[in-house]
């Protein structure tokens, strides 16, 4: 087989599922054709065309930018289906018929190029019975890519082969599917709804059964299957109004169709009350009435009782509240079992009877315990999968106390438990994990694309190195894998809660430079968990803040842009590795970096406003610089055109939607790389670091007389806030504050056109930054959000 590349994808489909795919292939830089009928009325695209702009309104947005609305082109089946030979990848996502999907599959086969893969989105049916719908010469490329909603965010990806996919294909599918668009990819089989829905769907239905049995409320349920055990927020409720009262029926049904020897069948239907809901057009949030309903500002929830809605708000009962902050999970289950409250009782029948399920159907579901697990994970949003929870809290003790209730007809079915669970001590070793078909334990799969996650996610019982620490302080800590990359390139990780800084991280980082410049090509700053960075711990400023000890505040921003010009003047590449958040201090570390390499997850922003100071670490510094550096390029030689968005987003505290949406903010540089899988994010920033050094690298030269907009530009800014604040938009302090941001950007209270130095920007941005310590609004803003973890608007 020739070398893969998709140069372009198709989509068939312009539904919910069909536009969002199409999204996330533009947000990774590939092109996408999207098709769908032709409209009845109105213009022949109007079926697509109403889908792109429902992707510009859909919140959370499926676009990394508005921008990649542009990379969708619009197609009818009527018209354009000999487009489909420009495409190397088809994705099928129209509705769940079995009928229509052949009909169509007949209708687009003489279009699809030779060596094309034509794949299915379907959430549960069959493959091998969709691909008898394909050619004998199309079926070697036909599988199934099942998708989660929304795609852009849920990482779940599964790939199921029919009996006839070539091999090699699926091989290089997934890895187009983990790096090109960031998926994390479970091969799974040819079974009814596949893993993550056939377990995920059982977890609903037996939350609606023993919801039923207990008599509890919609919203009591929800409190206790969200969070509290590891959930979405949205919990159980909720998330069946968010994915379609009808969605959810419609995949239930596939099960009843399908599954009707199996030992839950009797349980594979759907409840009267919820056919009823639907009978009457409430599907959910997209018909605005579901199980939930909003009233103006009031969430009402359904009461079967009653059979109307009422107000929502059900809690968690205390007993229960306690047995669940039990940290010994042995212990919690112990204590839900023994608990005659209905809360525990509910809780305890809910983990027992998915438990029961996936030890009786792990052979016919999944190649391993690890792939159900990661589907729970990575499709529903769990904490842990159910074989790790079962694990963690006592393999054989729970497995004896499911056999009792099962025994005592209290399980929703009576099939007896495998009889490999009695033999072993847990399906999860540091050898693999367990695959009841082969009776055996497998492990990970060996594909190549796999090298690239240096800390693939683990399960319960797997076993993850952390490196050979090279040095250390309290809060920071240097290290290497001791691979060919990591003799080059050591990693920076920051210790401290949230990766917030302080002093000692400070000079953590300064240190970690040294000794980089010293021994090393390069150094990569990345955090094994949570986020990049928060910025800077309040928490270690409040005291000398109530101490008024102005010297030993101003000590610590001259240590943060020390740090910070460190970073920039580094005689080896310094590589940020980014995902999730970096704020503030955060922000500019990256913006500090030689370069950043950021997840397209990444949400960075100079908020500082939000406890009533501006960025002093550097920020304001470098977009002025960024700005005369652009300015330079063109005739007028304004910095104006671009620091009036960078002013806007530092006084607004705007966070970037993306890594990419940064971009345009200015917060990264168009040099700056944007990868779709945080799992391969310290591979790829080693090897930047490491290619950067081998091509002879040299910090950048300070820059000599940097033009700044002065007075003339703080006035222009400053319009900006009178219109606000005469709108009553924002307060007489956030005025201080913004104009304090304006001053900052545009080199302080001097002639528009003066020349200064670097550290005349620093220290403008420093004294700006101490002054506004000094007031009492300030103070009791970052107070507040030391105490209550959400800005104060004062």
């Amino acid at each position: 087989m020739s070398k893969f590349i998709i140069r372009k994808v198709g989509v068939l489909g312009a539904g919910v599922m069909g536009a969002q795919i199409a999204a996330h292939c533009a947000n990774a830089d590939i092109p996408v054709i999207l098709f769908d009928l032709p409209a009845k009325e109105g213009h022949p695209d109007g079926i697509v065309r109403r889908a792109l702009d429902g992707l510009r309104k859909l919140e959370p947005s499926p676009l990394a930018t508005a921008s990649r609305l542009e990379h969708i082109e619009v197609a009818n089946y009527d018209r354009d289906l000999a487009r489909l030979g420009e495409c190397d990848l088809i994705i099928e996502a129209i509705a769940e018929k079995m009928e229509w999907k052949h009909a169509l599959y007949e209708r687009v086969a003489p279009h699809v190029r030779e060596h094309a893969i034509f794949a299915t989105n379907t959430s549960g049916l069959s493959i091998n019975t969709l691909a008898e719908g394909c050619p004998e010469s199309l079926r070697p490329r036909f599988c199934g890519v099942h998708f989660f909603n929304p795609p852009r965010y849920m990482a779940l990806v599964e790939l199921i082969p029919c009996r006839g996919t070539h091999g090699a294909l699926l091989d290089r599918l997934e890895r187009f599917l983990t790096t090109s668009l960031g998926k994390s990819v479970i091969r799974a089989k040819d079974t009814p709804n596949f893993v993550a829905n056939r377990v995920g769907v059982f977890s609903i239905l037996a939350v609606m059964h023993h919801t039923q049995r207990l008599g509890l409320g919609f919203d009591e349920v929800d409190a206790l299957t969200g969070p509290l055990i590891g959930r979405p927020k949205s919990a159980t409720y909720r998330t069946a109004d968010v994915v379609g009262l009808d969605t959810l029926v419609h995949v239930v049904k596939t099960m009843t169709d399908h599954l009707a020897d199996d030992p839950w069948a009797a349980h594979y239907a759907t409840p009267a009350w919820l056919s009823a809901l639907i009978a009457k057009g409430a599907l959910g949030q997209k018909t605005k009435a579901g199980i939930y309903r909003k009233e103006g500002k009031q969430i009402r929830v359904l009461d079967l009782a009653r059979q109307d809605y009422r107000d929502s708000g059900a809690e968690v009962a205390e007993e229960v509240a306690a047995i669940m902050k039990e940290k010994d999970p042995a212990a919690r289950f112990a204590r839900l079992r023994e608990s005659s409250h209905p809360q525990a009782q509910f809780l305890w029948a809910i983990f027992r009877d998915v438990f029961h399920y996936v030890a009786v159907h792990l052979g016919s579901i999944a190649h391993s315990a690890r792939d159900v697990d990661f589907a729970m994970r990575w499709g529903f949003g769990w904490a842990q999968g159910p074989f790790e929870t079962w694990q963690a809290a006592g393999w054989k003790t729970l497995a004896e106390a499911i056999r009792d209730d099962i025994a005592a007809g209290r399980a929703m079915s009576g099939a007896e438990l495998p009889a490999w669970v009695f033999e072993l001590d847990g399906v999860h070793r540091a050898e693999g994990s367990w695959d009841a078909t082969s009776a055996g334990f497998v492990g990970r799969s060996t594909l190549p694309v796999y090298q690239r996650q240096l800390f693939p996610e683990r399960v319960f019982g797997e076993v993850q190195t952390q490196g050979r620490t090279l040095w250390e302080n309290d809060e920071v800590r240097m290290w290497t894998l001791d691979d060919e990359d990591g003799r080059h390139v050591p990693v920076l990780s920051f210790k401290s809660r949230m990766s917030a800084v302080g002093p000692v991280v400070l000079d953590g980082i300064i240190e970690a430079v040294h000794r980089a410049e010293r021994e090393h090509e390069g150094l990569v700053i990345w955090q094994p968990a949570g986020p990049f960075c928060v910025g800077a711990n309040l928490k270690q400023i409040r005291p000398l803040l109530e101490a008024g000890d102005f010297v030993g505040l101003e000590g610590i921003v001259a240590k943060f842009q020390q740090m910070s010009q460190t970073l920039k003047y580094a005689q080896v590449p310094v590589v940020a590795a980014v995902n999730g958040m970096a704020l503030g201090g955060g922000c500019e570390i990256v913006m500090h970096s030689t370069r950043a390499v950021c997840a397209l997850e990444s949400y960075i922003g100079l908020v500082e406003v939000g406890v009533g100071l501006i960025p002093a670490g550097g920020g304001c510094k470098e977009f002025a610089i960024r700005s005369a550096a652009m300015a330079a390029r063109t005739a007028t030689n304004d910095p104006m055109n671009w620091l009036q968005g960078a002013f806007q987003n530092l006084a607004m505290g705007n966070v970037s939607k993306s890594a990419l949406n940064a971009k345009e903010m200015g917060l990264l540089r168009e040099h700056d790389e944007v990868i779709m899988n945080p799992n391969e994010l310290l591979h790829v920033a080693r090897r930047t670091a490491r290619a950067i050094a081998n091509a002879g690298y040299r910090p950048p030269l300070a820059p000599v007389g940097i033009p700044v907009a002065g007075r003339n530009g703080i006035a222009t800014l400053e319009m900006m806030l009178v219109n606000m604040r005469e709108g009553g938009m924002i307060s007489a302090h956030d005025y201080r504050v913004s104009k304090c941001v304006a001053t900052a950007l545009c080199g302080g209270e001097i002639d528009a056109g003066s020349k200064v130095s670097e550290q005349w920007l620093l220290d403008v941005e420093r004294a700006l930054f101490v002054d506004l310590l000094r007031t009492d609004a300030t103070r009791a803003r970052l107070v507040h959000m030391v105490e209550n973890g959400k800005p104060l608007r004062n």
